[in-house]
C-alpha cells in the first residue's frame, strides 16, 4: 500500500526523472503489452492476412506542344520550341490531367478486367464507386521535381502491375491524339473548302482570260501601243486595207482591253491567295493525318522483385510504439483517478 501511495503522490506532476521512474516501476505491464502488440502486428501483417503488393513505375517527360506543320512546314515559325524539346511545367500538368481522365481509366479497367481482378461484386449497387476507389488507391500519378511525370501501379500480381503501367503510358498518345484530331480535322475541312473555292474561282478567271486571248488579246498595253503606231503609219502611207484591219483590231482592244487588264491583274492576285491557302491546307492536313508521340519515356515499368506493400517492420514499429504510449497514458490516468478517489 505504501508503494501505491508513493506512486499516487507523484501521479499528477511528472518531470523527466519522475516519468522515467514511473516507466521503470510499471515496466512489466508495459513490456508485456508492447511485446504482445509487436507479435500481433507481425502476425496480422503477414501475407495470409494482407496480400503483398508489388509496385511498377513509368517515368516520362511530356513533349512540347508545337504542332507538326508549324515545326516542319511553316516558313514563318518563330516558336522557341520544336518537336524535340521537352515540355515544361504546364505540359506536365496537362499530361497528369490526361492520365486522370475517365477515358484512360475506363480503357484500363476494361482491358485488364479490373472489376474481377479487384474482386468487386458486379451486383453491388456501389460497384463503380468501389472500383474507382480501388483504382485510385493502386494507380497514382505525380509530377516530379524535374518536371517529369511518374506513373506508379501497385498490384498483387507483379507482372500485371508492370503491364498496366506501360499500357497507361501508351494510352497517353492515343487519348491526346484523339483530342487534337477532332479539332485538327475540323480545321482541315475549313481550309480545304476555302482552298477548293479559291481554286475554282481562279479557274473561272483563267477561262475568261483564255477566251480573250483567243480573240487576239494577249498583252493589252504592248498591243495597243503597236497597233496605234502601225495604224497611224498605214494612214500616212495610204494603205487603206491594212488600216482597216488595224482599225478592227483596235476596236476589239478598246472593247475588251479594260476587262482583260482587270481579269489579268485579279488573276495574279488570286493566284497568290491560292498559293497561300494551299500551304495552309497542307499544314492542316498534316496536323489532321499525321501523329507523333507526346512523351519521352525515361524508364519503362518492369516486374518488381520485392513487394512494396505492406512494410511489415514499419507496421510492427508503429503498433508497438502506439501500444506503449497508449498503455502509459492509461496507467497515468488510472493512478490519477485512484488518487482522486483516495
Amino acid at each position: 500500500m505504501a508503494e501505491k501511495n508513493n506512486g499516487t503522490e507523484n501521479g499528477l506532476d511528472f518531470d523527466s526523472s519522475n516519468l522515467l521512474l514511473f516507466v521503470v516501476r510499471w515496466k512489466k505491464p508495459l513490456l508485456i503489452l508492447s511485446f504482445a502488440a509487436a507479435v500481433l502486428s507481425a502476425i496480422f501483417s503477414a501475407p495470409k492476412f494482407i496480400a503483398p503488393k508489388f509496385e511498377s513505375t513509368v517515368i516520362m517527360f511530356p513533349t512540347s506542344t508545337a504542332s507538326i506543320s508549324k515545326s516542319l512546314l511553316s516558313k514563318n515559325n518563330v516558336s522557341k520550341q520544336d518537336l524535340l524539346s521537352f515540355g515544361e511545367e504546364e505540359q506536365a500538368e496537362q499530361l497528369i490531367q490526361i492520365l486522370n481522365s475517365d477515358e484512360i481509366r475506363s480503357r484500363v479497367v476494361q482491358k485488364f478486367d479490373l472489376m474481377r481482378h479487384y474482386e468487386i461484386d458486379t451486383s453491388d449497387v456501389y460497384k463503380q464507386t468501389k472500383l474507382f476507389k480501388e483504382y485510385e488507391g493502386n494507380i497514382t500519378y505525380k509530377r516530379t521535381e524535374f518536371q517529369s511525370v511518374r506513373i506508379d501501379v501497385l498490384d498483387t500480381d507483379r507482372f500485371l502491375a508492370a503491364e498496366i503501367a506501360n499500357n497507361i503510358a501508351a494510352l497517353v498518345d492515343s487519348v491526346k491524339n484523339r483530342m487534337q484530331k477532332e479539332r485538327a480535322f475540323k480545321a482541315m475541312r475549313i481550309a480545304e473548302a476555302e482552298y477548293l473555292e479559291m481554286k475554282e474561282y481562279v479557274r473561272v478567271l483563267e477561262d475568261s482570260l483564255n477566251s480573250m486571248r483567243r480573240m487576239g488579246i494577249n498583252d493589252y498595253e504592248s498591243m495597243s501601243e503597236r497597233f496605234n503606231e502601225y495604224y497611224a503609219k498605214a494612214i500616212l502611207e495610204n494603205k487603206t486595207q491594212a488600216a482597216q484591219k488595224l482599225e478592227e483590231k483596235l476596236e476589239i482592244l478598246s472593247q475588251y482591253g479594260g476587262a482583260y487588264v482587270s481579269i489579268r491583274d485579279m488573276l495574279e492576285h488570286e493566284k497568290e491567295q491560292l498559293s497561300h491557302l494551299r500551304a495552309k491546307y497542307q499544314e492542316a492536313r498534316v496536323d489532321a493525318e499525321q501523329t507523333l508521340p507526346h512523351k519521352f519515356i525515361v524508364n519503362n515499368a518492369f516486374p518488381a522483385e520485392k513487394k512494396s506493400y505492406p512494410i511489415r517492420w514499419l507496421i510492427v514499429l508503429i503498433s508497438t510504439i502506439s501500444t506503449f504510449v497508449m498503455a502509459l497514458l492509461v496507467i497515468i490516468g488510472y493512478e490519477n483517478i485512484t488518487k482522486v478517489k483516495d
